[in-house]
């Protein structure tokens, strides 16, 4: 993932504190159950490299998922953006995961990035067709528009949205600066859009686009998609800075956390994905379980 990244000589000079919580968070927050739920994981599983890391040595590359769902309950499947798997491969997956495992499929490019969201009904009618096979373990779709989708594309985001069934748990990530240019640092019509549409809004931190870490929960649930840089030191410090932010917010009402992590180079998500988890349970008396991981002697911490 390149998106937001930065060269390494220049992470250093990055404020990565989290912003302050707007006031409208805080009054999501509180109309929430608590009880906070956990969804964690990757973006992907098919790393050769993973294998006598996050895998046992000697995995083969036909069973990387079986093993990976044994070790999250989660993936943000951005699979789903490059193509429209058959409806087979995904009851194919869906029978290898239990019934807690979550899919979390975006949508496909051919929607957002080559039709702009406009005359995609068909499309949409697909999509949703083929991700109704994962059933119950079917988890929130997020949308990204693409990237140069600002402001001027309000309605064409607007209605899209509004014809998605409320049935179908849905989430926002925006790219666009356009976005977070006000004040507030999030477009107030759309947010109080999403609001009323009970639709979640993603925060996305990377390096080098701070603005996207907005801090808007338009539900009491969040989205997080985490962007390390290879392990930096920076990468722990700022999941410090999560760890407690997710404690305040499962205090005040906080339903359900998804936290994807992502690298610039992915071999090293699951050391931080472990490092999250250690800290959440060891900080706030949560019970996630932490990834198992291997080297070729044995397991590590």
């Amino acid at each position: 993932m390149d998106f937001g990244r930065l060269p390494e000589n220049e992470l250093s000079k990055i404020d990565f504190r989290l912003p302050v919580d707007p006031k409208v968070t805080t009054d999501i927050l509180a109309s929430g159950k608590g009880n906070t739920k956990f969804y964690i994981g990757c973006a992907k599983w098919g790393r050769k490299d993973w294998v006598g890391k996050l895998y046992p040595k000697g995995t083969k590359e036909k069973d990387f998922f079986k093993v990976y769902a044994e070790q999250f309950n989660a993936i943000e499947f951005n699979g789903f953006f490059y193509n429209l798997h058959p409806a087979e491969q995904v009851r194919k997956w869906k029978s290898i995961v239990t019934k807690d495992f979550m899919f979390c499929p975006k949508f496909t490019q051919s929607i957002t990035h080559y039709k702009r969201l406009k005359d995609t009904k068909y499309d949409v009618d697909q999509y949703l067709s083929v991700i109704s096979e994962f059933g119950e373990n079917l988890g929130p779709i997020f949308l990204m528009p693409h990237p140069t989708m600002s402001l001027k594309q309000l309605d064409t985001i607007e209605q899209f949205i509004t014809d998605i069934p409320h049935d179908v748990d849905l989430f926002l990530e925006l790219r666009s600066p356009d976005w977070y240019s006000n004040r507030e640092g999030y477009n107030t019509d759309l947010y109080t859009f999403l609001k009323k549409q009970k639709r979640g809004t993603v925060i996305t931190d990377a390096a080098g686009r701070r603005d996207c870490v907005h801090m808007h929960l338009s539900t009491p649930e969040t989205f997080i998609r985490f962007v390390g840089n290879g392990l930096h030191p920076t990468d722990y410090t700022r999941i410090d800075e999560w760890v407690e932010r997710i404690g305040k917010w499962m205090e005040e009402g906080l339903e359900t956390c998804y936290f994807f992590m992502h690298q610039h180079d992915e071999l090293h998500s699951p050391e931080l994905i472990k490092y999250f988890i250690q800290e959440m349970n060891a900080r706030h008396s949560t019970d996630i379980k932490p990834p198992v991981m291997y080297n070729s002697g044995g397991l590590f911490d």
